[in-house]
């Protein structure tokens, strides 16, 4: 398995090497205003609690994304696409606004309604894509999307904090929104041909319920995403046993930036062999792996030594984009072209909204329990799914081999 070919063989595909650069722009500006909001709410109030909201405020519309992705089957994808980015490039410069305590309602309005967007942009963008390259190619998309979201973790929070630094929070909005605007000006060159969606006429709600069903009524979709919300679930709860991990290790919480650095870097090199993987091992067995190396990651955090939990922190930064890049790709190439964003935000929602859940309840639970027995425990559960899915392989059709035509009403 190599991973000399994946990059040079989605770049020679006009569509796809528009949509990468696209993430790469779009991934640097949110990752800086995501720092950024809450070292800005911090600096005004001085208050942790409000600061944390920020990310709240971000997450919170995850919860609705099947109601959401309905929105991405009912509009022609390209168009929408374009038109949210554009709509996000002329909101955030009302964040000048916010010079004092008073004015963070508004901070925290734009927030969610970034959220908001992002998650129809997401919905949009899985099933336009999904259109407009080869299916053998999705494998290799997404992971490369992976590879420049989890980097641009890494680089643009250091640009975002500088930009802070010399202009404010405004600064920071201001680049956020350029970045949109570029997106914008990519989705706008994808070539792909995009029928008029047909209503169904049966009302928003029974259209979501549509797409809903679809993922979970599908022998090979429902085990395999409801594998990514359980790793997510445990992940996000042995996350928070790095500042015990860091304590016990004799090092100051700014150790913490080594072990991020070293799991994105990680999950960086996950993205460059995750189509070549998906190739050779299919969906089920490569998001069993990861799982099954994210289990080895946390389980290695009870090991009271430096190297030992360096490795660690690589091993979940790799293990851990396996199963999403599985679950992602199996639901665009399962799922017609007209329920796909539906499906898509459905799907996230499954995926993301446990991290969620398990910050919440890792930190209940990581002082009493101590951070040997939660990374056990998170481990043991990730090894029983990765079993799980090895033993009873969800059944997915291949559709791969080559490009067919599009389903009926699929644009």
């Amino acid at each position: 398995m190599t991973t000399s070919s994946t990059v040079p063989r989605v770049l020679r595909d006009r569509n796809a090497a528009l949509w990468l650069t696209g993430s790469l722009v779009s991934a640097f500006g949110t990752s800086s205003l995501w720092l950024a909001s809450g070292v800005w709410v911090k600096d005004l109030t001085g208050s942790d609690g409000l600061a944390a909201l920020c990310v709240f405020a971000l997450w919170a519309p995850t919860v609705a994304g099947p109601a959401l992705g309905t929105l991405a089957d009912r509009c022609r994808r390209r168009p929408l696409l374009v038109a949210l980015n554009l709509g996000l490039a002329a909101l955030l410069p009302t964040l000048f606004a916010v010079r004092s305590p008073g004015r963070l309602w508004l901070l925290f309005t734009v927030l969610f309604l970034y959220g908001a967007a992002g998650v129809v942009l997401d919905a949009a963008e899985s099933a336009l894509v999904a259109a407009a390259v080869a299916p053998d190619l999705l494998g290799d998309l997404n992971g490369l999307r992976t590879t420049v979201t989890e980097g641009m973790k890494l680089v643009a929070p250091l640009t975002g904090a500088g930009l802070y630094a010399v202009g404010g929070g405004p600064a920071v909005a201001c680049l956020d929104a350029v970045t949109f605007a570029a997106a914008a000006g990519l989705c706008a060159l994808l070539r792909v041909a995009e029928g008029r969606p047909v209503r169904s006429g049966a009302g928003w709600w029974r259209e979501t319920a549509e797409g809903v069903r679809r993922l979970w009524g599908h022998r090979g979709l429902r085990p395999l995403v409801g594998a990514g919300g359980t790793t997510m679930l445990c992940a996000a709860l042995g996350s928070t046993t790095l500042y015990a991990v860091v304590d016990r290790l004799g090092h100051s919480p700014a150790y913490l930036g080594v072990l991020y650095a070293v799991q994105g870097a990680g999950s960086v090199a996950a993205g460059l062999v995750s189509g070549p993987a998906l190739r050779r091992l299919g969906g089920p067995r490569f998001a069993a792996a990861g799982i099954a190396l994210t289990a080895a990651g946390l389980a290695a955090r009870a090991v009271p030594s430096d190297p030992v939990v360096l490795v660690s922190g690589a091993a979940v930064g790799l293990g851990l984009p396996c199963v999403l890049v599985a679950a992602l790709t199996a639901v665009q190439r399962e799922t017609p072209g007209p329920l796909l964003g539906r499906a898509t935000a459905t799907a996230h929602t499954v995926l993301f909204t446990p991290n969620v859940v398990g910050l919440a309840a890792g930190a209940a639970l990581a002082g009493p329990a101590g951070p040997v027995p939660l990374c056990l425990l998170t481990a043991s559960a990730l090894l029983l799914t990765a079993a799980t899915l090895t033993v009873h392989r969800p059944p997915l059709t291949s559709r791969s081999a080559s490009k067919s035509p599009p389903d009926a009403g699929r644009p």
